[in-house]
C-alpha cells in the first residue's frame, strides 16, 4: 500500500522554494507514495506545472478573510455569522498595522489565522511543510501525521524572525530540513536543543530538463549580439539586491561598457526600481522583464549571469546558471560559498554597487578567466535528483 504524504505551501508564486517544490513533486515515485498538496491560495506561476498525480486539496475558505481588506472581511464574516473570525481578523489587522518587522508580524498573526482555520481530516504517514512560518505552523497545529517535517529555505538569521516564537513549533517537528550546510549551521546555532533533528536536502534541479527548456524558442532571441547581455533572476524585493544592480549598471554605462541588463522576476519593489532606473536614464539598458514561465533561453544567451543578493539559502537560479555554464558574478552573502568558489566556478564580489560593477568588468574584459569559469562548470556534476532519496528515508 502506498504511503500517504501531504505537502503544505503558501502558494505557487515565482519564488525559489515554489520552483523547488514543483521539481520535487516531478521527481517523487508515485508508485510508492500517494501525494496531497495543501495551498493556502490556489495561484502562482508554477500552478500549471503540478504533476497530474498530485491531489490538490480544497483551498481553505477561511484564509481568504485574512487576504482581503478589513472592511470587506468584517462584512463577509458578519453576513455568515462568523463572530469568532471577526475578532481574529480585527486582531490580525491591528498587528499588521503596528508591527514594523514584517517577519515577526507574520509570526504574530498566525494564532489569529489559526483560530479561524479548520484542520485537514485525513490522516497522513508524513506531512511536509515546505516553507518557514505559516506552512510549518499549520502542519503542527492542524495536521494529523505520523511524521512532521518542516523546511527552512533561507539563512534563518537573515529572515528577521523571533526564534522564541518558532521554538515551540520546532520542538513538535520530527525533522527540520534546510537547503545548504551553512543554513543548517545557522539553525543549529540558533536552536541548539533541536540540532539532532536538523538536516540538509539540496533543492532538486534537473540539468537535462533545463538544457531542453533553454533551447525553446522565445523572445530571448531579440537579445542583441552587439551588446554584453547580463541576466539576473529573482523576486523584485530587498533581499535580491536589484537596487545595487541598477547603480552598478549606471557605473558600467558611464564608463562605456555596452551592457544590457535583463532581470526576470516580479515583486513589491518594482515601482521603486522603475523610479531608480528612470532617474538614471537606464530605461533602455536595465530591463525588468517580469515573470517568464521559461527563463532558460534568456540564461542560455547571457554573456554573464549576475546574482546581486543580500542573502540567500541556496539559490536555485545560481544552480541553473551553473548548469548552463554561464560565467557568474555574485555578491559575497553568507551562504555563497556553498555554491561558488571564487575564480574557480564564479566570481565573488563585495556587497555594494561599485564592487558589483568592477566584478562584471573583470569577467567581461578577462577572456581567460571567463573560459576558465566555463570549463570548470562543464566539468562539475550539477544534477541533484538523487536528493529525493533523503526524503524517502525521512518519511519511511
Amino acid at each position: 500500500m502506498r504511503k500517504k504524504l501531504l505537502f503544505i505551501m503558501n502558494n505557487l508564486d515565482c519564488g525559489g522554494a515554489e520552483k523547488a517544490l514543483v521539481s520535487l513533486l516531478e521527481t517523487i515515485d508515485y508508485d510508492r507514495y500517494e501525494v496531497d498538496l495543501f495551498l493556502f491560495k490556489h495561484h502562482g506561476l508554477f500552478f500549471a506545472n503540478l504533476p497530474k498525480q498530485v491531489r490538490l486539496l480544497e483551498e481553505p475558505p477561511e484564509y481568504a478573510y485574512f487576504d482581503m481588506s478589513l472592511k470587506q472581511a468584517l462584512t463577509e464574516c458578519l453576513k455568515r455569522g462568523k463572530i469568532g473570525t471577526v475578532v481574529s481578523r480585527a486582531a490580525f489587522g491591528y498587528i499588521f498595522k503596528t508591527e514594523t518587522n514584517r517577519a515577526v508580524c507574520d509570526q504574530r498573526v498566525w494564532p489569529h489565522i489559526s483560530r479561524a482555520m479548520k484542520p485537514v481530516k485525513k490522516k497522513y504517514d508524513a506531512a511536509i511543510a515546505y516553507l518557514e512560518k505559516n506552512p510549518i505552523y499549520y502542519c503542527v497545529d492542524k495536521i494529523d501525521a505520523s511524521v512532521k517535517i518542516g523546511f527552512i529555505h533561507n539563512d534563518y538569521d537573515k529572515l528577521g524572525m523571533d526564534a522564541e516564537r518558532d521554538l515551540p513549533y520546532f520542538k513538535q517537528l520530527d525533522r527540520i530540513v534546510t537547503v545548504s550546510d551553512q543554513c543548517a549551521q545557522v539553525l543549529k546555532n540558533r536552536f541548539p536543543a533541536q540540532k539532532n533533528k536538523i538536516d540538509v536536502m539540496y533543492n532538486i534541479v534537473s540539468p537535462a530538463m533545463i538544457h531542453q527548456l533553454a533551447e525553446s524558442d522565445s523572445d530571448a532571441k531579440l537579445m542583441s549580439k552587439d551588446r554584453v547581455n547580463l541576466v539576473s533572476v529573482g523576486r523584485l524585493v530587498e533581499q535580491k539586491g536589484f537596487d545595487m544592480a541598477v547603480e552598478a549598471c549606471k557605473e558600467l554605462i558611464r564608463d562605456g561598457y555596452p551592457v544590457t541588463w535583463y532581470v526576470i522576476g516580479e515583486g513589491e519593489n518594482r515601482a521603486q526600481l522603475e523610479e531608480q532606473i528612470a532617474r538614471h536614464q537606464l530605461q533602455d539598458v536595465f530591463v525588468l522583464l517580469g515573470i517568464r514561465e521559461n527563463p532558460y533561453p534568456f540564461l542560455r544567451q547571457a554573456d554573464v549571469y549576475v546574482q546581486p543578493s543580500r542573502f540567500e539559502g541556496k539559490s536555485i537560479a545560481l544552480d541553473e546558471a551553473k548548469i548552463l555554464h554561464k560565467p557568474i558574478v555574485v555578491t559575497n552573502y553568507s551562504t555563497v560559498h556553498d555554491q561558488i568558489e571564487h575564480e574557480k566556478n564564479g566570481y565573488i564580489v563585495d556587497m555594494n554597487a561599485t564592487a558589483l560593477s568592477e566584478g562584471i568588468r573583470k569577467v567581461v574584459d578577462d577572456e581567460a578567466l571567463r573560459n576558465k569559469l566555463v570549463r570548470q562548470l562543464q566539468s562539475e556534476k550539477l544534477g541533484t535528483e538523487a536528493e529525493i532519496d533523503k526524503l524517502y528515508e525521512w518519511v519511511g
